[in-house]
């Protein structure tokens, strides 16, 4: 009887995603200044991540910050959020190091001296804008940080074609405390 369930339990393992080791998120630290929300998050990859940047790979990390609403007894609802894909370039040869920032709407590219000065400033978000707590209803939130890394292996339409094949070389989330929205007078 164990020979026949080994198998499937096998299947069924090597089919799952793997898990990000060593990659994590520092944050999210949630404040409220001003009637705004802003959020602060550092991504931290893994080793393996680091040398695949300095030896020259292009990396492309998707970060998004989504603020929800705390709902019992149903899912959460999504309220707001902010989108940053941020593309490392690594020339250690030429010691060049250059990281590019898309939000949505406008690229911005930087250079730098080094590959630590590049990788804090590319990790690092502070005090992102999230929302005016006045455009809020009362109740609980919290703010859900993702981060993903998009594979470079397979072209993208094989991952929509075929959606058991996983395009994501990693995906991780951390969730920030509750916060407590109170109505505005």
């Amino acid at each position: 009887m164990s020979r026949f369930l080994a198998i499937p339990v096998l299947l069924f393992l090597a089919l799952l995603p793997a898990q990000a080791e060593g990659l994590s998120i520092t944050g999210p630290d949630v404040r409220i200044v001003n009637n705004d929300i802003y959020v602060s998050f550092t991504f931290v990859p893994d080793d393996k991540t680091v040398r695949e940047i300095q030896d020259g790979l292009d990396k492309e990390f998707r970060m998004y910050a989504d603020l929800f609403r705390v709902w019992q007894g149903w899912s959460d609802e999504f309220v707001t959020g902010k989108f940053s894909a941020r593309t490392l370039k690594s020339d250690p040869i030429k010691k060049e190091y250059v990281m590019s920032s898309f939000d949505g709407q406008t690229i911005v590219e930087k250079r730098f001296r080094s590959f630590e000065s590049m990788m804090g400033a590319a990790l690092s978000v502070r005090d992102l804008r999230l929302a005016n707590i006045r455009e809020l209803a009362p109740g609980q939130y919290f703010v859900r940080i993702t981060v993903e890394s998009k594979t470079r292996k397979l072209p993208p339409i094989i991952g929509r074609l075929l959606i058991f094949v996983q395009d994501n070389e990693f995906r991780i989330k951390k969730d920030s405390p509750l916060l407590q929205i109170e109505g505005i007078r």
